[in-house]
């Protein structure tokens, strides 16, 4: 995905592979942020956002329901949306995700663990 958005930003400020430009130049010049780093903050805040919520809305039932029988088909698991944000703060994320200045504090970390895996 990083390779296609590079080849995109490359192509809007007409600047070949051979050139040899940093893609952190590229980035300043055409100011355009980089779309998985905008994901991973979208994620972050929405996360922060749902653990905040007081009543009982779907999101939040959604997102902390956990299958009656307690048990996950076999093979590779699929990934799920909140795995991401509980490798990150532990299974106890949203109770910290009711403190918003220290949730705000911890995007940054969440955004490059997010980044080096989307590599």
């Amino acid at each position: 995905m990083r390779v296609k958005w590079r080849e995109m930003e490359r192509k809007i400020l007409g600047i070949k592979l051979a050139d040899r430009v940093k893609c952190s130049e590229i980035r300043k010049r055409t100011q355009i942020q980089d779309i998985v780093d905008l994901v991973a903050k979208q994620k972050w805040k929405w996360a922060g956002h749902v653990a905040r919520l007081k009543d009982n809305r779907w999101t939040l039932r959604v997102t902390e329901w956990q299958p009656r029988n307690g048990k996950r088909s076999r093979g590779r698991q699929a990934r799920r949306w909140r795995d991401d944000i509980v490798k990150t703060k532990g299974n106890t994320w949203s109770r910290d995700a009711r403190d918003r200045e220290e949730w705000k504090r911890d995007t940054e970390g969440y955004i490059l663990q997010w980044m080096d895996r989307a590599s």
